[in-house]
């Protein structure tokens, strides 16, 4: 599985062949850098790691400085690993762009951060009906999610009771999305729909 990290820059629409329009994802997507590479022998698994996003010296701990200097590149904000990476040979330093690992028409996996929405009740976090024409004295009650278990027996919650609780700002990942359209002279490519999270959220595109 090979893959490459990036920021989610917005929407935007392109026309296809048939002169359609298409919306669509736009990613700057990498330049990535090899910052270490796991083998069975000392690690039991083998991964590539690859660091995207730089930042200043000044932000990065003493252990992650020795990780950047050995592996020859500046300070970077975001690492992840991918298994096997299709069995391509890399270096560690080694830098990585989206056309060397895309090209248009691929169907790439991308995982994000969805948006954070806070602590929501029922009706939105659950889409609960409410109580709709305030029946049985619920004249101030309407998002209330109502009984939430029995009285006398099992007189508990059971686990996975739909409530009130924080929503969103989860691991999402969108599948089989068509690569529309690749720039490599701005590290930009193009999906096809809407993928997760705000602007400028970390993606991980994967195929």
């Amino acid at each position: 599985m090979s893959g490459i990290l990036g920021k989610k820059v917005g929407m935007t629409s392109v026309y296809d062949e048939n002169g359609i329009s298409v919306p669509c994802t736009v990613i700057e997507a990498g330049p990535c850098y090899v910052t270490s590479i796991r083998t069975k022998e000392k690690d039991g698994y083998e991964a590539v790691q690859l660091g995207f996003d730089e930042k200043r010296e000044t932000l990065v701990s003493r252990p992650m400085k020795g990780q950047f200097a050995k592996a020859g590149t500046k300070a970077l904000r975001l690492l992840r690993e991918f298994r096997n990476f299709n069995g391509l040979k890399l270096e560690i330093g080694a830098e990585l762009k989206v056309d060397s690992l895309f090209t248009k028409g691929d169907k790439v996996d991308v995982t994000a951060k969805s948006k954070g929405r806070g602590f929501q009740g029922v009706v939105k976090r659950h889409h609960f009906g409410g109580v709709g024409m305030t029946t049985h004295g619920q004249s101030d009650r309407v998002r209330a999610p109502g009984s939430i278990g029995g009285s006398s027996y099992p007189s508990r919650v059971f686990k996975g009771m739909k409530m009130a609780g924080r929503m969103g700002f989860e691991n999402v990942t969108v599948k089989n999305l068509l690569v529309l359209d690749i720039i490599p002279e701005s590290n930009l490519i193009l999906v096809k729909g809407s993928i997760p999270g705000a602007k400028n959220t970390y993606v991980t595109i994967t195929k």
